[in-house]
């Protein structure tokens, strides 16, 4: 016979015991007590027989101290076991409801003080706010009851078991349990308590539970309030001050509607709160109430009436030390970032956040897409055989799972639609949460990417749809078949409102194509934007044996089975920092346009006018100020501000632009900023938060390549100008030691390199199931060898012609090289040929010089040309023109797992320096079709960065390493995505790089 340890572990029921029903997260003046603090633990690998533990005087003086809110395997460097991570996998036998004997199961103990006057109480309710898995209490020895979600929240009545003066309480908790098969989100599996947990006292004449609807039309606001409390507990009374309402209800029938005249709404933009009261006797409750009303008319999803377009990010709690406990303080600077960054909505990936958390989202502005906390994804491998969503037995739980999500954030004017879970494939018990949702909450949509038919959901929703399937999604007429979709259900799909929950997988170094999503955005006004997967990476903050930090992902705990660095994928690093992608995704989604129009006109000292177009959902341009400057190849010469005026949102002003000094002999450049006009509170006054640059540069050719007729068979030995050769190769540059230039037609691969998504392959640079980088390595593209053909020499001149390929391999490449002394300076001309037969896109073409330390390490970059941060093809709207510094160290981004990064494109000029002075400066030319190179300075080689996992595996280096590239390959997003848009997309072709290099500064 099993077990009742086990019966417990494998039953599907949600809950048991005295649990109270599912209520709002409240802030009542009625007492309470955190039990939050130092707790005494104990572990065990497989779950206990006995439960003895929860005796009053149990001695526990041999257990350890562990903190509440925390996961046990964070705590103590590994003494309580490690983290998992999968992604799609479930980490043990797919089996349901069974879990393996070896259960990680933790006891908990602590004790705490009733105050004397919580007899009058009429209950006490221990509330628990996040267990995961599975948990059982006992309060001074009796056994109260157990829950399971584990990003729920669950309170237990346990007014017969508490005593004043000094109670304990129990809590045994199973790493494993049957609800772990519906909590299979791409995250750290991370047991333990890692909520809050408190003990309140809820007093005779209370109010059990508060919800206020409320809507907005056309200046009016209304509130339907729902009270939950019994008849003692009238009269009840409600307030809000702000507006001078007071209105006080004598009995439960009493309640009603009531409308409010001039009120402010609440939007992302314009958050505006009204603190309310609702008051009887013996409690009052705080709310913070925002008037706005959510609606779908045909396939538009309106709030105000006014159409809404999601710039979102899926958001997971985590942080590398604290795992998912919450930390306001951290939380708040989280939203505040994401404010930054024109982020203005959030999908809360994959369960309920922290209930705090929303209030912030309510304050600082956001559209919350609010996810149950639910996710069967291991079940796809089975083809979704055996999967709960489907089973009546797991019916039950997947309702309680709904309800304790809708009751506990109704109130938040930021929750605009309600997620069912995700990736739980399709079934009744979905269909089930959706109709009680709709029964409980009309107002608000539902949403669940799995209902691909559209069976019982309000919105159309999709992961990773390709740019072309997107368009067609938004079109008109369109009759492409839509996924999983029968033509009629496809039909129905286009009449609703579209977004895409995940899209743009920001794993690693990426993603590319933002801008071609977005534009589909302002095309076809049936999709409503999406959200990017994801906001951060989860590393867990780790160190070598040597005490190195770095930060952990899937492997690097000695996971059975993992899903390795694919939970880092997020817009910020582990650390907080911001990716070039985040960057990039800013200047995409920027709320205001700038459109220059009629510039043919332009004269060397005239003016025009540039349309600016607000974006935005429903503020106007009242909080901005506009700011112009120009620069002449890249140093300020004029500035000043715009004369705007007030642009409501959706329209457009035509304003003209200042006169501009243009230089004959530099590029001119003239950039508009949209600005912070005053401090908010997110961010400084002067935050930009839109920006736009006009090339106004008088043509300037470039300089023509001499024609050279006298050129003979030479030994490659000889020096031009700065330069010094061996026979044939590059030894010395202005007295540096110098190996190079050399064929490099390699990258470390990025995240979506090695993707091998064969999902929506619109490009056809990419062969499905197959990754770029694995084609790269089949092609030896990480292993040329350099054999050289001929060397000759002219006054004044070196060319030297090298065949490039790889072993066991009849490809080539054809490198020649031209080095002349032109006006002093010397001239650099490489033509890069490739021979027929190459059938892969290249991540690269283009040169490498190795620059050894010596005595003065090359360590900085000054140079004129796109920056700040890194661009490649497809990831370039971040990218300015003009002239930035870094040390080689900034000029890369330490992502997790390393690779490509660092290239700035369209160089102009190039300083390399050495401890600040500058020792080698480097002109780019424009090849015959106007194309400028770009440029990546390193302390490792591609190769080194390829064969490291993480980045304290990258070899000391006595060397740094510039690459001259004239092209890259585009970022995409096949790691979990799209590949490559053709158009960025480099195919084998024959390129021409073009170098003026001179001494010094």
């Amino acid at each position: 016979m099993p077990s009742p340890i086990s019966a417990y572990v494998t039953d599907t029921a949600p809950g048991r015991g005295p649990l109270r029903p599912a209520r709002s997260w409240l802030h009542s003046d009625a007492p309470s007590l955190s039990l939050n603090g130092n707790w005494r633990f104990h572990l065990s690998p497989t779950a206990p027989a006995a439960e003895d533990f929860a005796a009053e005087g149990f001695d526990d003086g041999a257990w350890d101290d562990i903190p509440v809110p925390s996961h046990w395997v964070l705590q103590d460097d590994g003494a309580h076991g490690r983290p998992i991570y999968t992604n799609v996998q479930y980490p043990f036998p797919i089996d349901p409801p069974h879990v393996p004997d070896e259960n990680p199961t933790g006891d908990y103990r602590r004790h705490f003080d009733v105050p004397a006057d919580w007899s009058r109480a009429e209950r006490v309710v221990l509330r628990f706010d996040g267990v995961e898995s599975l948990f059982k209490v006992w309060v001074n020895g009796h056994e109260i009851g157990g829950a399971s979600g584990s990003r729920l929240a669950h309170e237990f009545d346990v007014t017969s078991s508490v005593r004043p003066g000094d109670n304990v309480v129990a809590v045994r908790v199973h790493q494993w349990s049957a609800a772990s098969y519906v909590e299979d989100q791409d995250q750290w599996w991370l047991p333990g308590i890692f909520r809050d947990v408190t003990v309140l006292a809820r007093p005779a004449g209370g109010i059990e539970d508060v919800w206020l609807r409320t809507g907005f039309d056309g200046g009016r606001g209304r509130v339907e309030a729902e009270i939950t409390a019994g008849a003692a507990a009238f009269p009840v009374t409600l307030r809000v001050p702000e507006l001078g309402i007071e209105k006080v209800w004598a009995s439960a029938a009493d309640v009603a509607p009531f409308g409010i005249d001039d009120v402010e709404p609440w939007t992302a933009e314009q958050p505006r709160l009204y603190d309310v009261t609702v008051s009887t006797a013996a409690e009052s409750i705080a709310l913070r109430v925002g008037f706005r009303t959510v609606e779908i008319r045909g396939d538009r999803f309106l709030v105000n009436g006014r159409r809404v377009v999601f710039h979102g990010m899926n958001r997971h709690e985590t942080h590398p030390e604290r795992g998912r406990v919450f930390d306001e303080a951290h939380a708040r600077e989280d939203l505040a970032r994401m404010k930054r960054f024109n982020v203005n909505a959030i999908r809360t990936s994959h369960y309920p956040p922290h209930p705090r958390l929303l209030d912030l989202a309510d304050e600082l502005g956001f559209w919350v897409v609010l996810e149950c906390d639910l996710e069967t994804h291991g079940f796809d491998k089975l083809g979704w055989v055996g999967n709960p969503s489907d089973d009546p037995e797991w019916r039950a739980a997947y309702l309680d799972r709904i309800e304790r999500t809708v009751e506990r954030d109704k109130n938040h004017p930021s929750i605009v639609m309600w997620s069912l879970g995700n990736e739980a494939g399709t079934g009744s018990n979905l269909a089930a949460m959706s109709a009680w949702v709709h029964a409980r909450d009309p107002e608000r949509p539902v949403h669940y990417e799995g209902d691909h038919a559209g069976e019982y959901t309000d919105v159309y929703s999709r992961m990773y749809a390709s740019v072309p399937e997107a368009e067609q999604i938004g079109t008109d007429g369109s009759h492409t078949p839509l996924l999983n979709c029968t033509p009629a259900q496809g039909a129905r799909q286009r009449t609703k409102p579209f977004l895409l929950c995940e899209y743009a997988h920001a794993m690693g170094n990426g993603p590319g194509a933002l801008d071609q999503y977005e534009e589909l955005v302002h095309r076809h006004p049936r999709l409503h934007g999406g959200f990017v997967w994801e906001w951060r990476d989860h590393g867990v903050l780790t160190r070598t044996p040597d005490g190195t930090p770095y930060y952990a992902y899937g492997g690097d705990f000695g996971e059975v089975v993992h899903d390795g660095n694919f939970v880092m994928d997020g817009m910020l690093l582990s650390d907080d920092v911001p990716t070039p992608g985040l960057h990039e995704f800013k200047a995409v989604v920027q709320p205001v346009r700038f459109t220059f129009g009629g510039l043919e006109s332009f004269d060397l000292l005239g003016s025009d006018h540039v349309a600016i177009t607000n974006l935005r959902h429903s503020a106007d341009t009242s909080d901005l100020r506009f700011r112009w400057r120009v620069e002449h190849d890249g140093t300020l010469v004029d500035s000043g501000e715009l004369d705007v005026p007030v642009v409501a949102a959706g329209e457009s002003a035509r304003v003209p632009l200042p006169a501009i000094a243009v230089a004959r002999d530099a590029e001119t450049w003239l950039t508009l900023d949209a600005e912070l006009a005053a401090k908010t509170d997110w961010a400084p006054e002067g935050h930009v938060i839109a920006t736009a640059q006009l090339d106004r540069s008088a043509p300037r050719p470039a300089p023509a390549v001499r024609p050279r007729a006298d050129w003979r068979p030479g030994d490659g030995t000889l020096t031009l100008g700065i330069a010094e050769f061996e026979r044939g190769s590059l030894v010395r540059l202005a007295g540096r030691a110098v190996a190079g230039p050399r064929l490099e037609l390699f990258r470390a691969p990025t995240d979506n390199d090695e993707g091998t998504s064969g999902e929506n392959e619109e490009s056809d640079s990419g062969v499905a199931e197959i990754s770029h980088a694995a084609l790269w390595r089949r092609d030896g593209l990480d292993r040329l060898t350099s054999r050289l053909v001929s060397v000759e020499h002219a006054d004044g001149a070196l060319r030297t012609v090298a065949a490039v390929s790889a072993a066991d391999s009849a490809l080539s490449v054809t490198v020649e090289s031209v080095w002349t002394v032109e006006d002093g300076e010397l001239d650099l001309r490489v033509e890069i040929e490739p021979s027929r037969g190459w059938s892969t896109v290249w991540p690269r073409i283009g040169i490498r010089l190795d620059l050894p330390d010596g005595t003065a390490p090359v360590d900085g970059a000054d140079w004129f040309g796109l920056g700040p941060l890194e661009s490649y093809p497809d990831s370039m709207r971040a990218a300015r023109t003009g002239r930035f510094s870094s040390t080689v160290r900034d000029l890369a981004v330490d992502y997790a797992r390393p690779q490509e990064t660092g290239h700035r494109s369209q160089v102009r000029e190039l300083t390399l320096s050495s401890g600040g002075t500058g020792v080698l400066r480097i002109t780019a030319v424009p090849d015959a079709r106007g194309r400028r190179p770009g440029f990546t300075l390193s302390r490792h080689t591609p190769q080194q960065i390829a064969r490291a996992a993480h980045p304290f595996e990258l070899p000391d280096s006595t060397t740094s390493h510039l690459f001259v590239d004239a092209a890259q390959h585009g970022l995409g997003s096949r790691a979990c995505g799209p590949d490559v848009w053709p158009e960025f997309a480099l195919r084998p072709e024959s390129r021409t790089i073009r170098l003026r290099i001179a001494a010094g500064a």
